[in-house]
């Protein structure tokens, strides 16, 4: 086991943090919060989990072995620099480069960035002979996290891009729905749900198939279904685009699917002006979709659904038996907030 330390989005409070928690709980990696800080998760596991991570995460930008941590100033880092053997993660003759980042809402830290990444470069070479500087193609990365009045410091093992979720943003699809949900959201909820590689995730309300897409990029078989045609045809569209194989898509009512079981179900049922709710109310909606989930879900696993945070779908999950384990509130406009719920058929005694 080993300090890890994750670089979170700063686009949702509470996302980030479940979503890395949930990939190693789905994966079957054992970890502990070392602590919970603004845009950091600090954890104990193994150094393995940090490819898996890199591979189904959304909301993760970067993955480090921690090193150390020290209040963010020049006397206590300089204390604890010293304490560190860089001589571990340093081999003779490989170079590399000191990046600092400050979370912006720590920006009135009396420290300079890039004093400090001098600072702390000067010290790894004096500690570390026979090793040297790289600032453009370095063979190990040092990077460094202010925040929450701390400096958390490690190895990078591996930086994430965003760059594919913005290649799969609604509007590059070649069909286009103004409800559809963002590829990011869309991988989060699954990550969410604990769907591991091979397993069948459902859609019911799959409109322009973007939970299908990432779905099928962590490595699950997908179905998808809705009510309307036009969007089983946009769907089936954007699939073609992606060179996505869904194992169907099929035209159906949500409220009943034809279907006996399923491993998971990621959904965001239509609400809104611009979607229809199958002439129900957006209660009667949800309702009838979380009581056919949890008639399809065998024990112990889940559904991931969104709904406006209006109608407190948690007491409807609960009323009909799910346990409710976590909700995500995610601004969308003014009249919008979007709560992303997580719901479990609970094991039966």
């Amino acid at each position: 086991m080993s300090k890890l330390f994750f670089l979170l989005s700063g686009e949702n409070p509470t996302l980030p943090v479940s979503e890395a928690k949930a990939i190693l709980e789905a994966e079957g990696y054992p970890y502990s919060v070392i602590e919970k800080m603004d845009q950091i998760l600090r954890v104990e596991s193994t150094v393995e989990c940090v490819k898996i991570v890199q591979l189904r995460t959304a909301f993760t930008k970067l993955c480090a072995l921690e090193l150390f941590v020290a209040e963010a100033n020049y006397a206590d880092i300089g204390k604890v620099v010293q304490e560190t053997n860089f001589r571990d993660v340093l081999s003779l003759g490989e170079s590399f480069v000191v990046r600092i980042k400050r979370i912006k809402n720590y920006a009135d830290q009396a420290i300079n960035t890039m004093d400090l990444e001098v600072k702390l470069g000067r010290h790894i070479l004096e500690q570390t002979p026979g090793v040297k500087v790289n600032l453009k193609h370095p063979d190990k990365t040092f990077v460094g996290i202010i925040t929450n009045g701390k400096l958390v410091f490690g190895l990078k093992l591996t930086e994430l891009g965003s760059k594919t979720f913005s290649e799969r943003r609604p509007r590059k699809k070649p069909f286009f729905h103004p409800s559809a949900m963002p590829s990011k959201l869309a991988r989060c909820m699954i990550n969410l749900a604990h769907v591991k590689a091979e397993d069948t995730i459902l859609d019911p309300f799959c409109g322009t198939g973007s939970s299908l897409i990432e779905a099928t990029y962590i490595g699950c078989h997908t179905l998808g279904t809705d009510v309307a045609k036009r969007m089983i045809l946009g769907c089936r569209e954007n699939l073609r685009f992606f060179n996505i194989n869904a194992k169907g898509v099929i035209l159906a009512d949500a409220r009943k699917l034809p279907f006996c079981k399923i491993d998971c179900i990621v959904t965001d049922p239509p609400y809104g002006r611009s979607a229809s709710t199958l002439k129900s109310t957006t209660k009667e909606l949800v309702q009838s979709v979380l009581e056919t989930a949890y008639n399809l879900l065998t024990e112990g696993h889940r559904i991931c659904i969104a709904s406006p945070k209006t109608l407190n779908i948690s007491i409807i999950g609960t009323s009909i038996g799910f346990k409710h384990i976590e909700s995500h509130f995610a601004y969308v406009h003014s009249t919008l907030t979007r709560e992303i719920a997580v719901f479990e058929k609970e094991l039966k005694h």
